[in-house]
């Protein structure tokens, strides 16, 4: 949603030592960033709150977190932009309401032909039982 926007007091950074591009250098330089929100700070409407809890899946911790991690940089300023960036791109996904289904009920023919396909099922398996010599 173009007009939400994430309040400070939710979100919590650490940096930590992480893989990717860098050389020796990421195992010494603390580059990569862990972003850990809070949902329940985040003040989001009800139905994209248990969409938001849908689309993190494994990030979600049990205390109602989402942890982000981003390493794909090798600075921490661009780590920490492209896990902000992802988080609103989930946020912005969460808004996005699914379609209302409409419910449909099979037609005449369709529970014909249901009938008749059940029909010949049952007699080949009919014609599977032990043969008696009358």
């Amino acid at each position: 949603m173009p007009g939400f926007e994430i309040p400070e007091d939710a979100l919590e950074e650490r940096f930590v030592t992480g893989g990717g591009p860098g050389g020796q250098n990421v195992n010494k330089v603390a580059t990569a960033v862990q972003l850990r929100v809070d949902l329940f700070r985040l003040g989001l409407p009800p139905y994209a709150y248990h969409k938001l809890k849908e689309l993190a899946g494994s990030r979600l911790t049990s205390a109602n977190e989402i942890l982000i991690q981003a390493n794909r940089f090798r600075t921490q300023e661009a780590n920490r932009q492209d896990a902000r960036d992802r988080l609103a791109e989930m946020i912005e996904k969460a808004h996005q309401r699914d379609p209302r289904r409409i419910a449909t009920k099979p037609g005449k023919a369709a529970k014909a032909r249901r009938v008749d396909a059940k029909k010949a099922r049952s007699s080949v398996k009919a014609g599977r039982g032990k043969v008696r010599m009358d």
